[in-house]
């Protein structure tokens, strides 16, 4: 590989734009100073919507060892700070907009999560396809991208349900995506989506403060090793009420069965099956050289966008002990689920053969797949058109060996026989990058 294609790629000129903007607005005193601190934040959002109540306050306990890993290891870059602020504030509104929208509406709550199906692999494993693929059977229900970067609907969201006016949230998220493009095209590549999108409910989780959202972003080890060692319980009990307030305000039957997917339950799903415990589980597997490589490269992406000070080892290195903590946890969870409740899919069969593949799932959860292909189908041809380009990346640029990463995952790659490639595509690949079609 020549030495270009063995370094992570630069971020856009135009975020260095927005630092330089940011950064001189401030010296002349058109941008106030950003002010990561809780206190602040919470008071804030409690003026912004006229509300005080948070729900379970067990959200400080996380949001106040990511502030202060933020604020000692993220050092992050003018345009970085004040994402940061908005995200946080954006989080806590919706908190207690939550709460506002449970008492006006105590129905909300009753809403029944039967049979949650949910799909847990490593970032990269084909968790995506594999959620978006099902999404399209309308016997499912599942988050659509602007419900996971809004979950929570705005103060008279009844008008909208009486189709007397539209939900702002949809445009919302087409915004947001916009500007995220801008900041770095290759989002494009990585992770396609769309404001209608269906989309993992990772932002549900980061509603408690909670998850890989924020390592993925943002350099945060300490609030990273802290979260492996706390019960996400309180988490994902919110999480569970979210989703009976998107249902509600989806106006779908609760009978459906949600399709939830992101890599997070990796790491709790002890907390997942306390409060989803009639889920059944489908297992995504991968070459874990490329799981490494993709989950590198797309915290790399979105790090750089946020700090000058990104180290593309440090990241490999990080992302490498994350991704083996997370088959390690996932396979000692799986010890005490009955074996009828979980079913293994390997990214491979579904790049041979996805119709085979998805006909074994089908056969696991009951349903009939006939009446589902038309919509699968069109999701394939769909996601041709949004993935214009394939992700490419290497695990050289992130200062990764072939090697260690499989002596590293080699428990995980021989208990569930991952297929690995063989050595004539590895040594194409040391020269072209590895690329992923679908994540």
């Amino acid at each position: 590989m020549d030495q270009q294609a063995s370094r992570p790629p630069r971020r856009t000129p135009f975020i260095d734009g927005l630092v330089a903007v940011v950064r001189a607005g401030r010296k002349l005193g058109a941008f106030a100073p950003v002010k990561l601190e809780k206190n602040h934040m919470l008071e804030h959002a409690m003026r912004a919507t006229g509300l005080d109540d948070f729900g379970d306050r067990w959200f400080e306990r996380p949001l106040d060892v990511l502030l202060d890993s933020v604020h000692r290891e993220a050092r992050l870059n003018a345009a970085g700070e004040v994402a940061a602020v908005g995200q946080f504030n954006h989080v806590l509104r919706d908190r207690l907009l939550t709460q506002m929208w449970f008492k006006r509406h105590p129905e909300i709550l009753a809403r029944p999560i039967p049979h949650p199906v949910v799909i847990v692999g490593p970032m990269r494993s084909g968790t995506t396809r594999m959620h978006r693929l099902l999404a399209a059977d309308r016997r499912f229900g599942h988050l659509r991208s602007f419900e996971t970067i809004s979950p929570v609907p705005r103060p008279g969201f009844e008008e909208v349900m009486a189709g007397r006016q539209a939900d702002f949230r949809p445009k919302l998220a087409s915004r947001i995506m916009k500007v995220a493009r801008l900041a770095n095209p290759r989002t494009l590549s990585i992770h396609p989506t769309g404001p209608y999108e269906p989309e993992e409910e990772l932002g549900l989780l980061v509603a408690s403060m909670w998850g890989m959202k924020h390592e993925a972003q943002w350099t945060v080890p300490t609030y990273g090793r802290w979260c492996e060692g706390e019960d996400a319980t309180p988490a994902y009990r919110h999480m569970a009420d979210l989703l009976r307030l998107v249902g509600w305000s989806q106006q779908e039957s609760s009978l459906r069965p949600w399709i939830l997917k992101t890599p997070q339950h990796m790491l709790d799903l002890p907390a997942l099956l306390k409060v989803f415990p009639d889920a059944r589980l489908i297992f995504t597997h991968r070459d874990p050289r490329a799981v490494v490589g993709s989950a590198a490269s797309l915290a790399w992406n979105q790090t750089i966008i946020y700090s000058d000070h990104a180290d593309a080892k440090v990241l490999g290195r990080e992302w490498l002990r994350k991704t083996a903590l997370m088959t390690e946890r996932m396979i000692d969870a799986r010890r005490a689920i009955p074996a009828e409740r979980m079913i293994d899919v390997q990214y491979d069969d579904m790049e041979r053969d996805w119709r085979g593949a998805m006909a074994r799932v089908y056969r696991f959860l009951g349903f009939e797949m006939d009446s589902a292909l038309p919509g699968m189908e069109r999701y394939i041809e769909r996601s041709r058109a949004l993935k214009r380009r394939a992700h490419s990346y290497s695990l050289e640029q992130f200062g990764l060996g072939e090697g260690e990463v499989v002596e590293r995952l080699g428990d995980y790659i021989r208990r569930f026989d991952v297929p690995m490639e063989d050595q004539v595509a590895v040594d194409v690949r040391r020269f072209r990058g590895r690329r992923d079609l679908f994540g």
